[in-house]
C-alpha cells in the first residue's frame, strides 16, 4: 500500500520551491495558467498536491536557483546595495546568489566553489563573473582584486572556517552576507533525521554562538534576519550580515538579544505559514 504523503497548497509550495518569489506572484502565475503539476495545466492556486509533485512553470523564474529569493530578502532587509560593487559569491553552486547580485547591478562577481561545472550557462557566459571553480574559498588567500562585498551560501562546512578568509578580502567599508545552515553549525547530536533542525532551541543556540564568535573573533554583527525560504531539506535557514573589526553599527546587547529575537519569530512565522497550508490543503 502507498503511503499517504502530505499535501499543501500549490501556491505555497511554488513559493517553497523558489519557483515564485511571493504566494501573491505564485498565485498569479497560476490564474494565467502557466503552472502545470505532473503535466496538468493548474487553474487554483488553493489547491492541494503533495508535496513531491512535479512543478513546472512557463515564466520565466526570478533567479536561476531559489538561493536568489534568500539573497534578495537579505539585500532588501540590510540595505545592502551592490550596485557598481566588486563582489563575491563563496558556494556559488548554479548560481542563485551570483545571479542576484548580477541583476542587482554588480559590476564583478567572482562565483566560487569548490566543484565544477554546476554554474548555470547564462551566469559563466556572463562577461561580469568571473568563474572559479575547483576553488576552496577556505585556502584561498586573496582575490585578483579586493571586493566589497563577500556572499557566502555554503555546505558541508561552518561559517566560522570561511568568514576568517573571506574578510581580508574586503576592500576599505566592505562586508559580508552569509546565509547561517544550522544542520551545519551545530553540533552533530544536535542534528535530527535527515539532517534537519526542527529545535528551535537549537535554532537560538546557533545564533548565540555565532553571534558570541563574531565578537569574539573581533567583528561586528551587522543585523540577522530568517531566509524567507527553507533549505531543500525543510531546515529553517538565517542570514547575517558581518561586518570587519574596522567598520561601525554591528548590533551590541541588548540589541543582540532582541536581534535574535526577531529572527526566531521570523522563522516561526514561516513554519506556521508552512503548517497554514496544509490545514487547508487538507481541508
Amino acid at each position: 500500500m502507498e503511503t499517504l504523503r502530505p499535501r499543501v497548497r500549490l501556491d505555497g509550495l511554488l513559493v517553497e520551491r523558489g519557483l515564485a518569489a511571493t504566494r501573491e506572484q505564485a498565485r498569479a502565475l497560476v490564474l494565467a495558467g502557466k503552472v502545470a503539476v505532473a503535466g496538468s495545466t493548474m487553474v487554483k492556486p488553493g489547491q492541494a498536491v503533495r508535496t513531491d509533485a512535479p512543478l513546472e512553470v512557463s515564466a520565466p523564474r526570478a533567479y536561476v536557483s531559489r538561493g536568489g529569493i534568500k539573497l534578495a530578502h537579505a539585500l532588501d532587509r540590510f540595505r545592502v546595495d551592490p550596485r557598481d560593487r566588486m563582489c563575491a559569491d563563496v558556494g556559488a553552486s548554479t548560481g542563485g546568489f551570483t545571479d542576484c547580485l548580477i541583476q542587482r547591478g554588480a559590476r564583478r562577481v567572482y562565483a566560487i566553489d569548490v566543484g565544477y561545472g554546476q554554474l548555470d550557462w547564462r551566469l559563466r557566459t556572463d562577461l561580469t563573473v568571473v568563474v572559479m571553480e575547483r576553488t576552496n574559498a577556505r585556502y584561498l588567500e586573496r582575490l585578483p582584486e579586493p571586493v566589497d562585498l563577500v556572499t557566502i551560501d555554503a555546505s558541508f562546512i561552518s561559517l566560522r572556517l570561511l568568514i576568517p578568509t573571506a574578510i581580508r578580502w574586503l576592500a576599505d567599508g566592505g562586508q559580508i552576507v552569509a546565509l547561517i545552515k544550522p544542520q551545519f553549525e551545530a553540533g552533530r547530536g544536535r542534528v535530527g533525521r535527515r539532517g534537519v533542525v526542527r529545535d528551535v532551541s537549537v535554532h537560538r543556540e546557533v545564533l548565540e554562538s555565532f553571534a558570541a564568535w563574531i565578537h569574539d573573533n573581533g567583528l561586528h554583527l551587522g543585523g540577522l534576519t530568517a531566509s524567507p525560504i527553507r533549505g531543500p531539506a525543510g531546515n529553517v535557514e538565517f542570514l547575517a550580515r558581518v561586518l570587519p573589526a574596522s567598520a561601525r553599527g554591528g548590533v551590541h546587547h541588548p540589541d543582540l538579544q532582541r536581534a535574535i529575537a526577531a529572527a526566531l519569530e521570523e522563522a516561526r512565522s514561516l513554519v506556521e505559514r508552512a503548517k497554514d497550508s496544509m490545514v487547508s490543503a487538507a481541508g
